[in-house]
């Protein structure tokens, strides 16, 4: 097999999640998407009009098995005062010829939806770690004459820099935060960012969406636990009186033990903390057993806590 097969292989293995959470993210934050990658294209949708699509079935691309889209978005265009298709393809790994299957898909969309729909809008979104040009295009001609020539729009994560994005309430800037081109010597700098952010966007989220956002996102940042232990003690410092939240929407403390009140709670152990800490993570949908593995604490001990 060689390097190039094994790279998709190993992409195909560790990225199913990252994947799924991706897509549930585009899915519910399709407009802000839209708006913080094409602003221009943003300007001409309305989208008071747009929904998702039951998933499209394609057979036979490129000899390979029957799969579906990723996102087929319906939405409104002003102009036209038309309703288009918008096929959002996230990509987490290299692939040979992904401009020629974004060019199959975009036939057969055309093919099945060219009635009722007069504009379709192919978007890629490569989330790669690699720096490298993805090929947007697939054409086909002759000598003085160009059969086709197709081009499909992309969002390379890693070309953007991160800090364009700290000052914005945008979600998927947040959640795509970690995936933006940044350096090792940022990381810890990019990392008290996006709390920040976080900070700021859940006065105006409910807590559904706020923990998709940090679920997405925590599944790109690279564990920390010394660096993320000064980054929480100097948010709790310059914002103390937001301890409490500081602590919730922090989504690496649930892997690494973290408990409520680390800059206290940790060394001291008092009982009504560790009491309230159970009731928290109950409430919020956690069984004994996860409680009992984060907290180091028996089922049994759970159980009392959660009773008195």
């Amino acid at each position: 097999m060689s390097e190039q097969d094994l790279t998709k292989e190993q992409g195909k293995r560790e990225n199913i999640p990252h994947d799924e959470a991706f897509k549930k993210l585009l899915q519910t934050f399709f407009a802000e998407f839209i708006e913080l990658f094409f602003p221009h294209l943003d300007l001409l949708l309305d989208h008071t009009h747009t929904r998702l699509l039951m998933q499209e079935l394609l057979v036979d691309i490129v000899g390979e098995e029957a799969r579906s889209l990723d996102l087929l978005i319906e939405t409104r265009y002003r102009s036209l005062n038309a309703y288009i298709l918008i096929h959002l393809e996230p990509q987490s790994y290299w692939q040979e010829k992904f401009n020629e299957r974004m060019f199959i898909y975009f036939s057969r969309l055309f093919e099945r939806h060219r009635k009722e729909h007069r504009l379709i809008i192919p978007i890629a979104i490569f989330t790669s770690d690699a720096w490298r040009e993805e090929p947007d295009t697939y054409s086909m001609a002759i000598p003085d004459h160009e059969i086709v020539r197709f081009q499909f729009l992309k969002v390379e994560l890693k070309k953007h820099n991160w800090r364009r994005f700290v000052d914005s309430d945008n979600p998927v800037a947040a959640a795509l935060l970690a995936k933006m081109g940044y350096n090792k010597k940022e990381k810890r700098e990019m990392r008290s960012a996006y709390l920040r952010m976080i900070l700021r966007m859940r006065k105006k989220l409910d807590d559904a969406k706020m923990a998709l956002i940090m679920s997405v996102a925590d599944l790109y940042f690279e564990p920390d636990r010394e660096q993320d232990e000064q980054v929480l003690r100097e948010l709790l410092n310059q914002y103390p009186e937001e301890g409490d939240n500081i602590m919730e929407l922090m989504p690496a403390w649930k892997r690494w033990g973290y408990e409520e009140g680390i800059e206290e709670g940790l060394e001291k152990g008092k009982a009504e903390e560790r009491k309230m800490t159970v009731r928290k993570l109950l409430a919020k949908g956690f069984s004994d057993e996860q409680i009992a593995e984060t907290l180091e604490i028996s089922l049994d001990e759970i159980k009392r806590l959660a009773r008195h």
